[in-house]
């Protein structure tokens, strides 16, 4: 999953939308769709203000998209468990 993925769906679970997004991290609603949908990758201070807009941590957001990659000491049950644990968590 890449990044703005992740930020698609942490926004909807937020039930946030796009709109709202943006405001908040104070950036254009037709950027923030661009990332969401993969077409451009966000510069670091965008992805802080748009993980703050969404009151995630960067390092959240960047685990979850990360995630598919091969993590040597953890296993891909550990890794699934973990996104459902961070998402039930975003969700809550």
């Amino acid at each position: 999953m890449k990044i703005g993925s992740v930020i698609k769906k942490c926004r909807k679970l937020r039930n946030m939308t796009q709109l709202q997004v943006s405001t908040l991290a104070d950036v254009s609603e037709s950027y923030l769709s661009l990332i969401e949908k993969d077409k451009r990758q966000p510069t670091l201070s965008n992805l802080e203000s748009i993980a703050n807009a969404l009151q995630i941590p960067v390092s959240i957001l960047v685990f979850l998209a990360a995630k598919q990659e091969s993590i040597s000491e953890i296993t891909e049950t550990q890794i699934e468990s973990l996104t459902k644990t961070i998402y039930s968590m975003i969700e809550a």
